[in-house]
């Protein structure tokens, strides 16, 4: 909405008003360039109040906000794309099936009236962040909000598994991630303003059980966002780890151990919607932190101070997946 406009020059009105993250109840204030003539009020309450139509206000100093987000074309990255594009976000959709991403980009410009565009990228692969950063730099983007999403989880054992395969989760959630982040931060510390969130693991915070390597890498995720988060937050940018546990979405199809997750008791799901949700609200207000919904909050909470060893005994007995 916008509160209050000003004349300032012939046909020309600069309006202050709020933009940004409604479902978060944060709202950036932000001016907006305004051209006439606007109708004054009914019982107008000042000269200077005048009623227009919101969506024909110009950004005066700020262009629209991009947003990144990687592995968006189901399941959680999928919800970012809808909840940012739904705050007014310009969007760069990132993930392997392209045609995915283009049906979701276009529902998305569609329903929201905000620029969506799409990139078909194996972020698995070693030159898969100068691939996005060249894509960035074609657009002339700069990036305000990136969600590092993408993602796999491995259920075979460290010494079992072939390299290739554990190459690929270091690669697609530790390399990747870390570059990106490294890359883009820059512009956000420079403009003092942006919003980075991780997406790891309630894994990270839970015994490793069969996945060792998974949970390894999602505590790194962890770790390293709480670390950047107190690096940059003087600056105006702010980091958080997303921890979700079981989320629905289509992880588990693509896993092959949706048989087994569906035996798992509903108390222990969460809907993408509710996730998301909870990360850029976390996010907006600075939390380094998320671990969305109460049971996962009451899990976290008691895995947490186990020993190691004891906890690694418990993962291995209990872990649904093994």
């Amino acid at each position: 909405m916008v509160d209050e406009v000003r004349q300032v020059g012939p046909d020309l009105y600069l309006g202050i008003g709020t933009w940004g993250f409604t479902d978060a109840q944060r709202r950036i204030p932000l001016p907006f360039v305004l051209r006439g003539p606007i109708a004054p009020c009914a019982g107008d309450i000042g000269a200077h109040k005048k009623s227009f139509d919101v969506r024909q206000a110009i950004p005066a100093l700020h262009p629209r906000r991009k947003a990144l987000i990687t592995g968006a074309s189901a399941g959680i990255g999928a919800t970012f794309a809808h909840q940012l594009a739904a705050s007014g976000y310009d969007l760069l959709l990132a993930a392997r099936r392209g045609d995915r991403l283009q049906n979701l980009a276009d529902q998305l410009s569609k329903q929201y009236s905000v620029q969506c565009e799409v990139l078909s990228v194996d972020l698995a692969s070693s030159d898969a962040a100068t691939v996005v950063m060249d894509h960035l730099d074609k657009l002339n983007w700069t990036i305000d909000f990136l969600v590092n999403n993408a993602g796999l989880s491995g259920h075979s054992k460290f010494a079992e598994a072939s390299w290739s395969q554990l190459n690929g989760e270091i690669q697609l959630m530790m390399t990747t991630l870390t570059e990106l982040t490294h890359r883009i931060a820059p512009g956000m510390i420079e403009r003092r303003w942006g919003r980075i969130i991780n997406v790891s693991s309630l894994a990270a915070l839970s015994p490793p059980g069969e996945s060792l390597l998974y949970s390894a890498i999602k505590t790194y995720v962890m770790v390293l966002s709480q670390s950047l988060d107190m690096e940059f937050k003087p600056h105006g940018v702010h980091v958080t780890a997303l921890c979700p546990g079981f989320t629905h979405s289509e992880f588990h199809d693509v896993m092959g151990t949706r048989d087994t997750a569906n035996h798992l008791p509903a108390l222990m799901w969460q809907q993408p919607q509710d996730v998301v949700r909870a990360g850029i609200a976390a996010v907006m207000a600075g939390k380094p932190v998320c671990v969305p919904g109460l049971s996962n909050k009451i899990l976290a909470a008691v895995m947490r101070p186990m020993p190691l060893w004891l906890g690694y005994l418990a993962g291995r007995t209990f872990n649904p997946f093994k």
